[in-house]
Formats: structure tokens, C-alpha cells, sequence
């Protein structure tokens, strides 16, 4: 059956996901800052959809990579605001916060000496990695970070092909203090079976902090409620992670 044949049986009964994370805190859905949600109404489609799903608090993180999303803290809590208006007049109970995912290039260095951030939990930062090329400085985002103040927080491990033969990079970021972070439908296989792999070895190791969806279009919670029966998915459930300490 190999390592991960029992992840792929099915149970009848689909996981309650919501319900038991409570909290996402990385998705894509201020309108038309980033490659998210284009406009208002898909904003309002997905913001349904999450609270059919159980969650009770969305933290919101659009892009921001120099040069292709040059997006600021002000603009991203002025379009918070707005989002919240119409949540609000249309009677969602969703509770909505905006922090950023941040791009590892050459200005984050320089977001973290000036303080130039916009965390989350009161210093929690999200941050990504390049998909194609793995960076030199690893260790050193997360020890700076740190010095600085936050809790770092790396997203979506698994999607960094370049960390695909084992997860002991996973491990020795998470003996520095760095968290971390995968999508959930990294387990549906949506960015295919390496990524999908690599997220079941984290599970099995024991080495997931926070489960988020990383969501930038409906169809992505759209496959999660489709997938919801698998049996990984109630393996999840099972985790300790820190989402419901976020409410």
C-alpha cells in the first residue's frame, strides 16, 4: 500500500473543516489588489462560501511582491474596510482581518529593519519563497524576524520544489521559531501529486503549525467542500495546529 495508501481511503461523512479550524489565515480575497479576487462580488461569493464552510474569522493576506503588487499597509486596511462594510450589510458574521503575504526579495530586509509590516495575531508574518529558485537566505529572513520582534511564518512549504527530497528543512526552520504553514488543498492534489506528497509527509512528521487555504477563487473551496470526505482530510482534524488559537 507504501507509506501514504491510508490517506487515500475514504470515509462517508466529509470533515467538519471550519468547525474544528475556526480560523484562515492565508487568503486572497481583498478585490483587485492581486491575483485574487477581481471585484467586490467574487470578494462577497467566497466570503459566503467560507462561512457554509464553519469558519468564524477570516485573516486576509494579498500579495505584496515589488514591482508586480506594490501594495502598502494602508491599502490594504482601506480595502479591508470596504470588504467589511458590505460583509456587514449583508449580514455575514464572519469576523475579518487583513494582515499581507509577503515576498522574500530583496526589500523585505529592509520591511523588517524600518518595521514596515502588517502582521497579524499582534506580530505574526506570513512570507513566501520563490516557487522556481531557492533562495540564499533562509535562515537568516527567519533570524531576523525574529530579532525584529515577529513570529515568522512561512507559507505553503510544500509548493517549494526545491525541498521536495525530504522535510528536515521544514524541520530545522521550525527549531528556529519559524511556523509552518500548508494549503489545504495541497492534500486534494490541486497542485499535483510532488506537492500533494510533500504536504503528506509533513502531516506524517508531524511538522504542520497552521492549515490554510490560500484561497484565490471560489473553485479553490469549491474542491475543498468536494474533498472533504477523504480520510486525509479527517486525518487534519486530528492536529494541533494553532488556527483556532487565532479567534
Amino acid at each position: 500500500m507504501g507509506i501514504f495508501g491510508a490517506f487515500n481511503r475514504q470515509k462517508k461523512e466529509a470533515a467538519d473543516l471550519g468547525g474544528k479550524l475556526l480560523v484562515d489565515i492565508h487568503s486572497h480575497l481583498l478585490p483587485g489588489i492581486d491575483d485574487g479576487a477581481p471585484t467586490m462580488d467574487h470578494t462577497i461569493g467566497m466570503l459566503r462560501k467560507f462561512e457554509a464552510l464553519g469558519y468564524q474569522k477570516l485573516i486576509m493576506t494579498p500579495h505584496i511582491m515589488s514591482g508586480v503588487y506594490n501594495n502598502t499597509s494602508e491599502i490594504i486596511l482601506s480595502k479591508l474596510e470596504e470588504v467589511k462594510k458590505v460583509s456587514a450589510d449583508l449580514g455575514l458574521n464572519l469576523i475579518l482581518e487583513a494582515s499581507a503575504e509577503y515576498y522574500f526579495d530583496e526589500t523585505l530586509f529592509e520591511r523588517i529593519r524600518n518595521k514596515d509590516l502588517l502582521p497579524f495575531q499582534g506580530n505574526h508574518i506570513l512570507f513566501e519563497f520563490s516557487f522556481r529558485n531557492q533562495p540564499l537566505q533562509v535562515e537568516e529572513v527567519v533570524f531576523q524576524l525574529k530579532s525584529a520582534g515577529y513570529q515568522p511564518v512561512l507559507a505553503h512549504f510544500e509548493r517549494y520544489v526545491y525541498f521536495h527530497s525530504s522535510v528536515e528543512v521544514a524541520r530545522s526552520l521550525r527549531e528556529r521559531g519559524c511556523y509552518i504553514q500548508v494549503n489545504l488543498n495541497s492534500f486534494t492534489g490541486h497542485y499535483g501529486p510532488d506537492v500533494k506528497n510533500q504536504a503528506l509527509r509533513l502531516l506524517k512528521a508531524g511538522l504542520i503549525d497552521i492549515l490554510g487555504s490560500d484561497c484565490h477563487r471560489i473553485q479553490h473551496l469549491e474542491l475543498l467542500e468536494s474533498s472533504l470526505k477523504e480520510a486525509v482530510f479527517h486525518q487534519l482534524m486530528e492536529l494541533k495546529v494553532k488556527n483556532p488559537t487565532y479567534i
